[in-house]
C-alpha cells in the first residue's frame, strides 16, 4: 500500500532543502520525495512501508525542527495523471552513441624478449664485494 505523507520542517536556506530531500530519498521504501507549500516548507514523500515517525525524527536531528503533517493512500488518479507525463518526457528523451569520439583500437599481441642482463637489470659478478 502506497501512502503519502507530509513533513513541514523548517528549512531557511537551499543547502537545508537539499539536505532534507537526499536525506529522505536515501529512505528505504521511499518512491518520490517533493517539496510543497508557499514557501517550500514542506516535504512530501510517496512511498511503500516508510515509517513517517522514524522519518519525522531523522529530519528533527539532522535538519531542523520538523512536524508531521499528514498521512494517507495515495490517490490513483495521481498516479494516472503521472503515467502520461512520464511517457511524453521519456518521447523527448535523444540518445547519444556513448562517446562518440572514442576509437577503440585493435588489440594485438607484444613480444616477449628476455633480457641478456637477467631478471633484474644487472648481473652477478663473482668477487665483487656488494654481492
Amino acid at each position: 500500500m502506497k501512502q503519502k505523507i507530509v513533513i513541514k520542517v523548517e528549512m531557511t536556506c537551499d543547502k537545508c532543502r537539499s539536505k532534507a530531500m537526499a536525506l529522505v530519498a536515501a529512505t528505504v521504501g521511499v518512491d518520490s520525495v517533493a517539496l510543497a507549500g508557499d514557501s517550500k516548507d514542506q516535504v512530501v514523500v510517496v512511498g511503500d512501508g516508510v515509517d513517517s515517525v522514524k522519518l519525522t525524527s531523522r529530519l528533527r536531528k539532522k535538519v531542523g525542527h520538523a512536524l508531521l503533517i499528514q498521512v494517507g493512500e495515495v490517490k490513483k488518479e495521481e498516479e494516472e495523471k503521472k503515467k502520461p507525463a512520464e511517457a511524453s518526457v521519456a518521447a523527448n528523451v535523444v540518445e547519444y552513441a556513448y562517446p562518440w569520439h572514442y576509437y577503440q583500437y585493435p588489440a594485438h599481441a607484444v613480444p616477449v624478449y628476455e633480457h641478456p642482463a637477467g631478471a633484474y637489470g644487472y648481473q652477478h659478478w663473482p668477487g665483487t664485494w656488494w654481492m
